[in-house]
């Protein structure tokens, strides 16, 4: 997250936009993978912002391999989230408003890897059963772009 950094050295706290982007991983169950967040923020999509020169679905495959271990194919495009709705407050003060590319894949390989850092837990669960604490822009992303799947 270097430019993210060095951006704050200049505007501070002020709000930013950055983009980003998660991915929505099913396994053959159409369970879907969260990732328990280190930063006690509860469970959520792998993903995260942006680097330069990266595209969004770049992003998401760097992230998801940083985050799970995986490595991701075949992402496909099934969202793409902005506006006052996902504007964020950190911890630290900074403010956001975040414009999120939400991709959906099944095609996976790797070991699911747990950092105990950034990624405290890593597990599937079924569309119908997600743990009550998954963040609430992460569930309206699942929500959103699974409808069809959660009928």
């Amino acid at each position: 997250m270097g430019y993210v950094k060095e951006l704050r050295k200049v505007v501070g706290h002020r709000p930013l936009i950055l983009p980003g982007a998660v991915a929505i991983i099913l396994n053959e169950e159409d369970e879907v993978l969260l990732q328990l967040r280190g930063d006690g923020g509860g469970w959520g999509l792998p993903g995260g912002i942006m680097e330069l020169g990266e595209s969004l679905e770049e992003t998401a495959a760097r992230e998801v391999f940083e985050e799970t271990g995986l490595t991701v194919e075949q992402l496909k495009l099934v969202g793409l989230f902005s506006g006052k709705d996902y504007y964020l407050k950190v911890a630290n003060g900074d403010e956001l408003y975040s414009v999120t590319a939400v991709y959906m894949t099944r095609e996976v390989s790797g070991e699911l890897l747990k950092d105990g850092v950034e990624t405290m837990d890593l597990r599937y669960f079924p569309l119908h059963q997600l743990p009550g604490d998954v963040v609430p822009s992460y569930r309206n992303f699942i929500h959103t772009s699974l409808g069809d799947l959660l009928i």
